[in-house]
């Protein structure tokens, strides 16, 4: 069995009970949290606190995203009860779900999209670098209220990883339920974090943490 465990998580900045915020960053296939803590450096981190899991051997789930749901099991719920871990970590510290941001690359994005469809709430922001929802473009969706999260799906338009068709499926579903959905994209075929995404991820953390479901502009 391919399972995760949320003790593996790495830990940075400011501790959680002191936070006035905080951001799971969740790594793509092969890669690792520290790699995806990199990313950190780029934002404007003070006061925020920032968690980082690990998957077991660098992958979350073994096949591509867009395959049956079952292929990717149990690896794929594995990784979303990893993120439903550090989100109820992060709660009984005492933040609300509207101060804590989830980002992700690759399978990491695809795995911070599914988890806020799947867990839908008002979120501080939903950050899909380079993915897009999990499952066929017929998967049923359960719906829910997003409540005006600002959620970004940044992509090169030939990236070889990420289908287009999957990112506007993704930006539609994710519209219908309720976010304020931002879509970058991108030129050529690059599977990289942009400087548009970031960006976006800086005035997010520069903008008040809203708990009435006004988007961040």
């Amino acid at each position: 069995m391919h399972l995760h465990d949320p003790s593996d998580t790495i830990r940075f900045g400011t501790a959680a009970d002191q936070a006035h915020g905080a951001v799971i960053l969740i790594h793509g296939r092969g890669s690792s949290p520290e790699d995806i803590a990199g990313l950190a450096n780029r934002l404007p981190a003070d006061g925020l606190a920032f968690l980082a899991p690990a998957a077991t051997d660098g992958t979350w789930y073994p096949e591509r995203f867009f395959m049956p749901l079952h292929r990717n099991e149990p690896g794929l719920s594995s990784a979303l009860d990893v993120i439903g871990a550090l989100v109820g970590e992060l709660e009984a510290a005492g933040l609300k779900t509207e101060q804590i941001g989830l980002a992700g690359f690759s399978q990491g994005a695809c795995l911070a999209l599914e988890y806020a469809a799947r867990q839908p709430r008002r979120y501080r922001f939903v950050a899909g670098l380079s993915g897009a929802l999990i499952g066929p473009l017929d998967t049923p969706r359960p719906g829910g209220d997003l409540r005006g999260t600002p959620v970004l799906l940044g992509c090169a338009r030939l990236d070889a990883h990420i289908p287009l068709e999957y990112v506007e499926k993704s930006a539609t579903t994710l519209t219908n339920m309720g976010a304020v959905v931002t879509k970058l994209l991108f030129p050529g075929g690059a599977h990289t974090v942009f400087p548009e995404e970031l960006a976006w991820l800086n005035r997010q953390l520069e903008a008040p943490a809203s708990s009435d479901g006004s988007p961040a502009n």
